[in-house]
Formats: C-alpha cells, structure tokens, sequence
C-alpha cells in the first residue's frame, strides 16, 4: 500500500520543528529513521497531514559520553550506538539490548531516540531505559524539560509528549562499579518484537545486595518495573532461593493481554522464568567482574 497524502517538511533546526509542530498540532508525524512511522504511514493506519524530517538538523546525531552518563540524540541511529565503543565498554547492557532489534538494515536507519519515543510494550529500548533510570529531555514553545522514563510512558503507545513537543535526546545513567546486568527475551526468531522479556541490574557489596533494577516487557501496555520486589531483594543474600521468590511475586504482580502470538498464561509464566533468569546472570556478571 501507498501513504496517504501529506505535506513533507525537512526542518533545519529545532525551533522550525516546534513552529511545525504548534501549526499542524496532532496532524503532524516526526521523521528520524522511519521503522516504526513509515509501515504505519504505508498501511494508512497513520495519516498525518505534515510529515517532519528531523535528519537535516545539526548535532542531533552525537552521542555524548559524560562521567556518569551516555547521552544520545535524537537522530543517533541503533547501530552507531551498537558500534560505539565507549558504550560497549561503559554500558554494555545498551549494546546488548540493540543486538536484539530487528536485523542490521533496520538498526542502520532506526533510531534509538524514535523507538522510545514509539513506546511499543515489546520493544527492548524503553524496557532498558526504564532499567537504568533514563530521562528523556523534550523541546516544546516553552523550552526544554526532562521526564524521567517511569513517567513518560502512560499506557500503550501513550507518552507523556505533548503535540507541539519533540524528543531532542535521551540520557542513560551509568551503573555504579560492580553492577552485573543482563537481558531476557523470548520471542518468535531472532529480530522480531519480544512475546516477553526482562532486564535485570544487580549490585552487591558485603555479600548482600545493595541495589537491584528489575523489568519485564511485552507483560503490559508499557514496560513494567517491581519497585516493592525491588525493595525486598535489597539488603538479602542473593541465590537461587531469593530469586525464585522475587520472580514468583512478579508473576503475581503481572495481568498480560492475550493475542494471536501468546496467551496472558504463558506471557505470565514465561516472565516470571526470564527474571529469574536475568537475576541470576547479573548475580554471575557482577561476581565475575565481568560487564
């Protein structure tokens, strides 16, 4: 199928972007990388009146590598990221994360900025950067503001971006020294959204955990993070037991949707098996020393 009619802008700052976005309000579509715009565009089940190309504004597509911070702009696509090496050696979790999305051909133009923004409940980048405290700056007529990625999703494909708002960038926390992580997912063949997945962050000082992030993904309308699980395993002797224990909670904690891919059963039983799982090798990651 073909798009339906729109008018195309290609914008060469943020401010024309924002004057765009105040004209044309909710009839307007930004363009980063387009995997996620353009088959909704081609299936008509987006119709934007205006369609904004961001790729010709400047400075977007750098990454910023701080003290305690990876920063990313909102044209930096998946696969400069996946090939970054200080991220590789800073914050393996994101790389680990890219290499599950899609194929190369889509990471090559898909942007880490526009799948978060996307907010698909499946997606690996909004669950990692709820794991890892991320905020998201967004510019709207009023200037910048930062929201913290727990309160930018709202539901499913829901965000806390107004209309006449864009996302100008992303920033993600580094985990303190010593902090294991690791990723989970099952989903039908490699590069496909995951039917469910869970991130795990684990740090652990005296031989007890002093800090612990735990996510599920593809289980709700939006990446779902267990502060009261969270909060038990701190200050425990982590092992297999303990971990059982928390994954057993989230099960309790989760009411998925059924739909043609996985029943709400199987999404519930299948999370509760990937937390564990993922606690146990970010248990084995930080132990190990190994990121």
């Amino acid at each position: 199928m073909k798009p339906a009619p729109f008018t195309y802008f290609a914008p060469t700052s943020i401010e024309e972007t924002i004057g765009l976005l105040q004209r044309y309000g909710d009839e307007a579509k930004i363009l980063a990388g387009g995997q996620s715009l353009v088959p909704l565009l081609n299936m008509r089940l987006a119709r934007p009146t205006a369609l904004i190309d961001i790729n010709r504004i400047p400075r977007l597509d750098e990454i910023v590598t701080e003290d305690d911070a990876i920063v990313v702009g909102a044209r930096v696509t998946e696969r400069q990221l996946e090939r970054h090496p200080v991220v590789a050696e800073r914050l393996p979790l994101l790389v680990a994360l890219v290499k599950l999305i899609g194929h190369p051909q889509i990471r090559n133009r898909g942007t880490v900025c526009g799948s978060i923004a996307h907010g698909d409940p499946s997606a690996e980048l909004p669950a990692g950067a709820l794991a890892l405290d991320a905020t998201v700056t967004v510019t709207g007529p009023t200037g910048e503001r930062t929201i913290a990625v727990d309160d930018f999703y709202l539901g499913y494909l829901a965000t806390a971006l107004a209309g006449d708002e864009m996302m100008t960038q992303v920033r993600f926390p580094i985990p303190a020294a010593g902090t294991g992580w690791s990723v989970q997912e099952v989903a039908r063949r490699h590069g496909d959204f995951a039917l469910v997945g869970a991130v795990a962050l684990v740090r652990v000082e005296g031989g007890r955990i002093a800090a612990t992030n735990v996510v599920s993904f593809g289980t709700g309308g939006r990446p779902l993070r267990f502060p009261e699980v969270e909060a038990k395993l701190v200050g425990s002797v982590p092992g297999e037991a303990l971990f059982s224990e928390a994954a057993e909670a989230i099960t309790e904690l989760l009411d998925p949707d059924d739909d043609v891919h996985a029943s709400a059963a199987y999404r519930r039983q299948v999370a509760g098996v990937l937390v564990r799982r993922a606690l146990e090798e970010a248990l084995r990651r930080c132990e190990g020393g190994s990121r």
